[in-house]
């Protein structure tokens, strides 16, 4: 997966679109538009998107600090991504804002539950302790997967900006 010079340009910027869009976002809280620039990114750049994702993963530890809140980032989206990865590639158009809005919104009601195995071995949690954080979060997951939904709307649009952006490239 070597990058052209291009490219590494063009990935560290959607990585830093990716998080300035957090920034901005954060006075709602579990509402951001992280899934949907990972949906969107993967199905165009496929394998290359985790450069953007990972940068995305990065800045956030550099600047909110690498600690253990940060560590399930190392692996949560490339669940989101993973997934988006095993969607057809030729799906039939009409079907496409839905499928991908409702696999952003099954990675928000679920991001409390692919956390917290990690919260788990970080804090000693046992079984049943690991299953009262999921449960005691479940209000905020609820909150991330139905913005997530709504945000999901952009995900066909900025498909098709990037698609175009890279045919003049």
């Amino acid at each position: 997966m070597r990058l052209t010079v291009r490219e590494t340009a063009v990935f560290a910027m959607l990585g830093a679109v990716m998080y300035a869009s957090k920034l901005i976002m954060e006075l709602a809280p579990n509402v951001h538009l992280l899934g949907v620039f990972t949906i969107a990114f993967t199905v165009v750049y496929r394998k290359k998107a985790l450069y953007p994702i990972y940068t995305y993963v990065i800045l956030n530890g550099i600047f909110s600090g690498f600690a253990t809140w940060w560590i399930p980032y190392l692996y949560i989206w490339t669940i989101l991504w993973g997934v988006t990865m095993l969607l057809p590639i030729n799906m039939p158009k009409k079907i496409r804002p839905i499928v991908y809005m409702v696999v952003c919104a099954l990675h928000g009601f679920l991001f409390g539950t692919l956390y917290a195995p990690a919260q788990a071995l970080l804090f000693g949690l046992s079984f049943k302790g690991m299953i009262a954080w999921i449960i005691a979060g479940l209000p905020w997951d609820f909150v991330h997967g139905v913005s997530n939904f709504f945000c999901g709307i952009l995900i066909v649009p900025i498909i098709s900006v990037l698609r175009r952006l890279e045919n003049r490239g």
